[in-house]
């Protein structure tokens, strides 16, 4: 500022204080699956900092994943980089790191290697498979909701047949060769039709001392039907194609106990069914994630007896507002006295919307409720065999089958993968050539000897 002195006729220069920094709205996304990788998008070259914490630095589409457990496709089919999905939005960071805790009076999340502060949250960490009380199962019965579950599971699958056919002992035979997966929901109904289409025709051929077709596969499920939430046809359509595929489908039936070797069935009429069986699959029940639960904790949070987190119809916890819940760890409203299913559309949905409520927010705009576009639902069984409903339409058949091929292609994330999957499905559509490697390290010689008591003459 210029200032004329009359007495000295010095001029000066004033120093002018320094711009204020305004400091943006933060928004920590806990989460990169359907939702919270949707949410982050959205928000993308929008006024507010973002950032994303995942314990892993890949998003997964979750609903093909029983198809990597199966041979069909491979772990990067169906995986991308969540730093390359969100590298065009310069106010959007990822951070690899797992969150331990949460101050939700200070607003601050912990991860491993630092914390970060937060106006808004955004939680979107899914849930973990469920062994009501019997967390000792899961080492005989993996489930399917990570990269590794389904390397696990398509090894124990492909390594049950390699077994089964150098074994001279029919009962251990027997035991290799069937498969029981518990849960009648989507993803037990697709991997038994995945299963049954690899003994009954992908397989055929491939050995010489047995035959993929005597395999037994056993869909276990406790409700009255498979698929519950689907309408009576489709279910029947869906039971018909499984046991076209020589799958045995027993329902009102639940596991009471899972070994090594064995499952033991207790039916609704209090009998009992013990399936001797080296291979249990675990596509049954679900609860909050290790963050869901320390969520739930550190707000007082109710919970639905599923233990999702109970919000309100701007996905917001009643008891702090600024934190929102989205995808599978959400318990939120239909609009007609339920709460909406835990389904990869429904989470895309809910990550733009809430996206789209900070930015109304952000202009004075009154906020609107979260309404789900229910377009419909489908559940492949195996190639020209799936049932859905598409907008209100009862499908099954070829149709359905390539309805969903279309659906789940244009649903995958980046352009190259679409090209990758297309291919692989064609490749398996004309021939049976699948991702049958058994990975991991092998056993090392040294021990098998070992184990053999295998003595070598000395080296001179």
């Amino acid at each position: 500022m210029l200032r004329r002195n009359i007495e000295t006729l010095e001029v000066t220069f004033m120093p002018q204080s320094e711009p204020i920094a305004v400091q943006k709205h933060r928004v920590v996304i806990v989460g990169g699956g359907f939702g919270g990788l949707f949410a982050a998008q959205a928000l993308g070259r929008s006024g507010y900092d973002v950032t994303l914490l995942d314990k892993r630095n890949f998003h997964l589409f979750q609903p093909l994943l029983y198809q990597v457990a199966t041979g069909t496709l491979t772990v990067g089919d169906i995986s991308t980089q969540q730093r390359v999905v969100l590298r065009k939005y310069a106010n959007v960071r990822t951070l690899l790191g797992t969150v331990y805790d949460i101050d939700v009076d200070r607003q601050i999340v912990y991860y491993e290697g630092g914390e970060a502060p937060y106006d808004t949250l955004i939680a979107a960490t899914g849930v973990k498979h469920q062994y009501f009380g019997n967390d000792h199962w899961r080492e005989h019965a993996p489930g399917l909701k990570t990269v590794e579950h389904a390397l696990e599971m398509r090894h124990r699958l492909f390594r049950a047949f390699e077994e089964a056919e150098k074994t001279s002992d029919p009962a251990l035979r027997r035991q290799l060769l069937t498969f029981v997966i518990v849960g009648g929901g989507p993803t037990g109904v697709e991997l038994a039709g995945a299963l049954g289409d690899l003994t009954q025709r992908v397989m055929v051929g491939n050995f010489r001392q047995i035959d993929p077709r005597d395999a037994r596969v056993i869909l276990v499920e406790g409700a009255d039907n498979i698929l519950p939430p689907y309408d009576n046809s489709l279910r029947d359509a869906a039971k018909r194609m499984l046991e076209e595929l020589n799958v045995e489908v027993r329902t009102q039936a639940m596991a009471d106990d899972i070994t090594a070797e064995a499952v033991r069935l207790r039916h609704k009429n209090g009998e009992t069914e013990t399936i001797e069986t080296r291979n249990v699959l675990w596509a049954a029940g679900v609860t909050l994630s290790q963050f869901g639960r320390t969520l739930a904790a550190r707000t007082q949070g109710e919970t639905d007896p599923r233990g999702r987190l109970v919000v309100d119809e701007q996905l917001r916890m009643p008891s702090h507002p600024n934190i929102h819940v989205i995808g599978d760890l959400a318990c939120a409203p239909d609009g007609k006295g339920g709460s909406l299913p835990g389904l990869a559309p429904v989470a895309m949905q809910q990550g733009r919307y809430v996206a789209k409520l900070l930015k109304r927010q952000a202009k004075g705009k009154p906020p609107k409720p979260f309404k789900y576009l229910d377009k419909g639902s489908m559940a492949i069984i195996a190639r020209y065999r799936c049932v859905g409903e598409i907008f209100g339409w009862k499908v099954k058949g070829a149709f359905a089958w390539l309805v969903w091929s279309l659906v789940h292609i244009a649903s995958l994330i980046e352009p190259d993968q679409r090209m990758t999957v297309t291919i692989q499905w064609l490749s398996r559509f004309f021939g049976t050539s699948a991702d049958r490697l058994i990975t991991g390290n092998p056993p090392k010689t040294a021990d098998i000897q070992a184990k053999h008591q295998v003595k070598l003459p000395s080296s001179k």
